[in-house]
């Protein structure tokens, strides 16, 4: 039987270290934590390895797509593929960051939702079947998407949206915060709640292809929110620790062979949110 691979983006500390954590613990197969940073990546596997955990390193930066396609060809030359992606990476400025909202929406999305989509486009097909794909995402994503106008939320809501059309919403916004036009375009004044809301958007489009080209390996596909948790991004306010907020995101990565839902869908606190 082969070996079963499980691996996590931005896994070198907060809520992307407690999901290595907890899939170490409950995990029937090898689990990855990738960071950018050699250094704190190895830095987290010795920690975790201390607590009496077996995680195993892999660099893997995802704003650099030879990164991308390095760490993909080693998993499908290593294992064949993947079982569980957790795609966790992602950044956030602080409200007191002076950089122009431009700045911030360029950065935020190149990460967030351009980033993060390079990962499915290389990573998607090395899914085997019974696979599970957590795309961490947040609640900002439906309290932005509320805020959107009526023709951006009925295209995000859409069900015939297409990964295209998604993409090149992603980019008008961008676009527009450079003519400072995003506003009259009916975006909402939150660069990372419209990464988010594209990343949401994205994860349905990617699980609709799923369930139309691969119906009967049962790969299910999800984003979701880990809640407002304590983390260098978030602060020291938030109510949940990394564990707590490391709950969802596992559970989803954990469905049990032969589950057939939640897919496509938007989860937090185990539930299925309204899109």
């Amino acid at each position: 039987m082969s070996t079963k691979v499980a691996i996590v983006t931005g896994g070198n500390k907060g809520i992307g270290l407690a999901i290595v954590r907890a899939l170490c613990k409950q995990y029937q197969g090898v689990v990855y934590l990738t960071a950018r940073d050699i250094g704190r990546g190895q830095d987290a596997v010795t920690s975790l390895t201390a607590e009496g955990l077996k995680p195993v390193f892999h660099q893997l930066d995802i704003d650099d797509i030879n990164s991308i396609t390095t760490a993909a060809a080693y998993f499908k030359e290593k294992y064949g593929g993947v079982d569980v992606l957790v795609n966790n990476a992602g950044i956030a400025f602080k409200v007191a960051d002076t950089a122009p909202f431009a700045v911030q929406a360029e950065v935020t999305l190149k990460t967030n939702f351009f980033a993060t989509r390079d990962m499915l486009t290389h990573f998607l097909p090395l899914i085997k079947a019974g696979g599970r794909v957590v795309n961490v995402s947040s609640f900002v994503s439906v309290r932005t998407l509320n805020k959107c106008s009526p023709a951006l939320q009925e295209r995000f809501r859409s069900e015939d949206i297409t990964e295209e059309e998604l993409v090149g919403l992603m980019q008008r916004f961008v676009d527009e915060t450079k003519k400072d036009e995003h506003k009259q375009g009916g975006w909402p004044e939150t660069a990372y709640g419209v990464s988010k809301t594209g990343l949401t958007t994205l994860s349905m489009i990617l699980a609709r292809r799923l369930s139309n080209e691969r119906p009967s390996d049962g790969i299910l596909l999800n984003a979701c929110c880990p809640g407002w948790v304590r983390t260098d991004m978030a602060g020291s306010k938030a109510p949940k620790s990394p564990e707590e907020g490391a709950i969802t995101p596992v559970y989803l990565a954990l469905l049990p062979a032969g589950a057939t839902e939640p897919h496509g869908k938007f989860v937090s606190d185990k539930e299925v949110q309204q899109w």
